[in-house]
């Protein structure tokens, strides 16, 4: 068997499909010696010798010299070994080329079924070690289809690897057509009966992470750190940030001049709020930030339950607790904390805080 063309084809397999020559040679061999055990028996030893520079490709079956034959597929006679080369003595491995071409309809078809099978599975493999590799790392794909359900398909890597964008992951109220180029956020890799699915999410909270990693390199430099993040998609984000140099205004940095960094995010995600708070190791000073962009007048925790009550200026109630909540459920969230939030009317008619203090009441009394 020679042949250049198919030493080009190997070449074109490790360049284009990243499968490796030694992966197609083993293919190759698995292949031949099952053909033999089709063509020839219970199967000799199969040896394929390549020659890149003279473009050959040599099969041999190899059998041991022996006195009497028990295995005739893997023992041959010393008599018979020394017709073909008289040299040959007992104990020695015999030789012999063999040629696929004559090997019959059902062993040839066979060993170019084996031979697909093994680059089927080494570039499944490929595959998803690759995006296994990129698991939680955003990539710029394009949409190639969108299918009736809303679920976006979208070609991502240098192999097109086609990605799914399923509606729960997909910001509420997007809109995308095929050809659109879109950020993504590799989700999960998962390998099943149909092949490597690679997950995509726009909805999650490590989207919205990676996106500041991209606009602030202070993040990126990891100066200023990304404390805690909790997202619901379409409706609002909270982030905890916090910097490692004194002379560095955390918010400042994500916010950026003018507020261009984070309206590159926000713009990016469809208009969606960001509320960039700076972090604390003080519980009490970290919750009522949390609540941003509310003012809160007295927070009280109890550490051993992780539950907070809140007081707000009667004015901010609704503002601290949100559209249907959301604005305190995602602080809670944020904190790790349970918060109960009240207005200071409430509170004080119900008296939940009768230690509150004259300073702390008059405080109220002014935001009233």
């Amino acid at each position: 068997m020679n042949s250049k063309d198919f030493f080009a084809a190997l070449e074109d397999l490790e360049r284009e499909k990243g499968i490796s020559k030694e992966t197609f040679i083993q293919a190759l061999e698995s292949a031949l010696s099952i053909a033999c055990k089709k063509n020839f028996g219970e199967a000799s030893n199969v040896t394929v010798k390549l020659n890149a520079e003279k473009a050959s490709i040599k099969v041999y079956i190899t059998k041991t010299v022996v006195e009497n034959v028990e295995v005739p597929e893997k023992e041959i006679s010393l008599e018979d070994a020394q017709l073909v080369k008289k040299s040959y003595k007992l104990g020695d491995v015999f030789t012999q080329e063999i040629f696929p071409r004559d090997f019959g309809r059902i062993a040839a078809q066979t060993a170019r079924q084996v031979i697909m099978n093994t680059l089927h599975q080494a570039e499944k493999d490929i595959t998803y070690n690759q995006f296994l590799d990129k698991e939680s790392e955003l990539l710029i794909g394009v949409v190639s289809r969108v299918k009736e359900d809303g679920t976006i398909y979208v070609e991502i890597g240098k192999n097109q690897m086609e990605g799914v964008l399923t509606v729960q992951e997909q910001i509420p109220g997007e809109k995308f057509n095929p050809g659109d180029r879109i950020k993504v956020l590799v989700k999960r890799v998962r390998e099943g009966s149909g092949g490597t699915q690679v997950i995509l999410s726009r909805a999650s909270h490590l989207f919205i992470k990676r996106l500041f990693e991209i606009e602030v390199p202070e993040i990126r430099s990891e100066i200023v750190q990304i404390k805690s993040i909790v997202r619901e998609a379409g409706f609002r984000t909270k982030m905890a940030v916090y910097s490692t140099d004194p002379e560095i205004d955390a918010v400042g940095a994500c916010v950026g001049n003018k507020g261009v960094r984070v309206n590159a995010i926000v713009n990016e995600i469809g208009g969606e709020k960001i509320d960039i708070i700076p972090w604390s190791s003080d519980i009490l000073d970290y919750i009522a930030r949390a609540l941003s962009p509310a003012k809160v007048l007295i927070v009280q925790a109890n550490e051993e339950t992780k539950e907070a009550k809140v007081i707000v200026p009667d004015e901010k109630l609704s503002l601290a607790i949100g559209k249907e909540g959301q604005n305190a459920r995602l602080a809670a969230r944020l904190t790790g904390w349970k918060i109960d939030v009240k207005s200071y009317t409430s509170a004080m008619q119900s008296g939940m805080f009768d230690h509150v203090d004259d300073s702390a009441e008059g405080e109220a009394d002014e935001q009233q």
